[in-house]
């Protein structure tokens, strides 16, 4: 492992920084391990036709972790996930796991592209888009959009170290991203995420703007109004209206995360069929499903998310990230970013925001409403999400 001192930069100004590849394999104790938690989990009880309509429908959950215990094949997955180039990178004193895939056959200016993902998740959100992104002359797109990609997993998400003492909220985590590109020999860059993927892609543009061409996002957060802001409009209005209702009816996960998240973190960390539950019901929730969250995922694709959850044991070191971000000042929320701006709000997503929010909060140069797809739109719809990644980067790759 060699420490990279990047160009242009004294020393004394940065914290080292070194790589090394990273291909992480699951012991067969903990494997095991897993099976036997599956198989030995005490179901709660359900009032009858219950459903979906309390939380994750049990007879469905019960199916999941019968294959998770006896069919489903984590080595397949596994070694799946690790033919994608993968490290660690030690920046800002934390181990960042990171997919670090360079552009195939461009025929022009390859852009550096960093991807982050949200909750519940991890780098597992992007893994269908990278090649796509990487190599779209393979895929019937114009080699000249070819990216070079960066996908990591957030701190205390996945396979990246949590950190020790207080977690990190969007604002830190934009500047470790802003050393890691420049570790990896990025020093102009886009940026693109979903979730808290949006607010560390947000602050990217907002803190780091002269080395950020772009800024894509998924959705624009929660509404958060300054007190001087300047009136809202009608549709506004309507949408800060349905974003508390929406809170009210589903909100509670958040709540839980931002208050007292080590007491869930127990439970979740302890049963597998628990963590499952926790995750499974917001995959269909937040997906554009239609209610059948088989339709968006197969069964192996969902177990695979919640695998990393469990054997990277980050279930409670990713819900206090909610914590965090929920302590950022109101000041840091009225900031509007200057650089330009993308939006793409797809049709299924939860608390989806109108054009003339978007425009309050950004520079906005494009905004699209794609057809189909939903919160985890990049896994949902790989096809789409990269159409519109390279759409909204194409004019900004000289800039």
């Amino acid at each position: 492992m060699a420490a990279i001192e990047p160009s242009g930069i004294e020393s004394s100004q940065i914290e080292p920084f070194s790589i090394e590849p990273f291909r992480p394999r699951a012991t067969d104790a903990e494997l095991e391990d897993l099976r036997a938690r599956l198989r030995a989990t005490r179901w709660p009880d359900a009032p009858e036709d219950a459903g979906w309509s309390m939380g994750t429908d049990l007879d469905h959950l019960r199916e999941l972790v019968e294959y998770w215990a006896e069919d489903f094949d984590w080595r397949a997955r596994e070694e799946a996930l690790n033919r994608l180039p993968r490290f660690r990178a030690t920046v800002g004193g934390l181990r960042i796991h990171v997919v670090h895939a360079r552009a195939k056959a461009p025929t022009g200016p390859v852009l550096p592209l960093v991807l982050t993902h949200g909750w519940p998740d991890s780098f597992w959100r992007y893994t269908k888009v990278i090649d796509l992104l990487v190599d779209p002359g393979a895929h019937g797109a114009d080699p000249a959009d070819a990216f070079d990609v960066v996908v990591p997993d957030l701190p205390g998400f996945g396979y990246s170290d949590a950190p020790r003492g207080a977690p990190l909220d969007t604002i830190a985590v934009a500047g470790l991203w802003a050393q890691l590109m420049t570790g990896l020999g990025h020093p102009r860059f886009g940026a693109a995420g979903g979730d808290i993927g949006s607010g560390v892609s947000r602050y990217l543009g907002l803190d780091h703007a002269e080395r950020v061409v772009g800024v894509h996002r998924m959705d624009a957060g929660l509404p958060v109004l300054a007190q001087d802001a300047p009136p809202l409009s009608p549709e506004e209005r309507r949408w800060l209206e349905s974003a508390t209702a929406w809170g009210a009816a589903e909100g509670a996960y958040g709540a839980m995360h931002r208050t007292k998240p080590q007491t869930a973190a127990v439970g979740l960390t302890d049963s597998p069929a628990g963590l499952a539950a926790w995750i499974l019901e917001k995959l269909r929730a937040w997906s554009d499903c239609g209610g059948d969250v088989e339709r968006s995922y197969t069964r192996d694709e969902i177990l695979t998310g919640i695998t990393v959850y469990w054997l990277t044991r980050t279930i409670g070191s990713s819900m206090r990230m909610y914590r965090a971000n929920a302590a950022i000042p109101p000041a840091q929320h009225a900031r509007r970013v200057e650089v330009p701006s993308g939006f793409s709000i797809f049709q299924g997503d939860i608390v989806r925001p109108p054009r003339a929010w978007l425009e309050r909060v950004a520079n906005v140069v494009r905004v699209t409403e794609p057809p189909r797809g939903g919160h985890f739109a990049p896994f949902e719809e790989p096809e789409l999400y990269a159409r519109e990644l390279r759409d909204f980067f194409r004019p900004l790759r000289s800039g």
